[in-house]
């Protein structure tokens, strides 16, 4: 890494920094991997096994869950939210609190020189293909082929 990083950041020793990586202010990452030359904004969290690649932009108050992997040259937009369980509970059918032997993690991918819109919502299994545009506050919840631009809730094709 090529910057010292602020004191109030919170990563964990597991996590995996290429060279020029850039963290801002007040982010918390633990047994993520983050590729050369990303740039991880100002109140992100990443979370264990989810890798983001090379040359990513990841913007402020974005939220990468554990499951989800981002490729090459990926723009990610602010507040930007993936989501790994299409059902999620608390506690178990018999009332104790869940622990991770309770659900599967669910994955999502967002492929090379995607972009992702401000206050998007991606949920799991889906595919963001290369190349694909998400608009702003879309709900993603199918795949977006390569190149396609989508938008709305749930998010629809707009151009391919």
């Amino acid at each position: 890494m090529s910057e010292a990083l602020p004191a109030y950041n919170r990563i964990a020793d597991d996590v995996k920094l290429a060279p020029g990586v850039k963290v801002f202010g007040f982010v918390n990452l633990y047994g993520c991997e983050i590729g050369e030359d990303t740039k991880i904004g100002t109140f992100v969290e990443i979370q264990k096994n989810a890798k983001i690649g090379r040359n990513c932009k990841i913007s402020s108050h974005t939220f990468i869950c554990e499951g989800v992997t981002i490729e090459d040259e990926v723009f990610v937009g602010h507040h930007v939210v993936f989501i790994n369980d299409r059902r999620p509970h608390a506690t178990t059918e018999s009332g104790a609190m869940q622990t991770e032997a309770d659900w599967q993690v669910r994955p999502t991918v967002v492929k090379r020189r995607a972009s992702i819109g401000s206050g998007a919502v991606i949920l799991c299994d889906v595919t963001i293909g290369e190349g694909a545009t998400v608009g702003a506050g879309a709900v993603v919840t199918k795949d977006v082929p390569p190149g396609a631009t989508v938008a709305g809730n749930p998010a629809r094709l707009l151009r391919k």
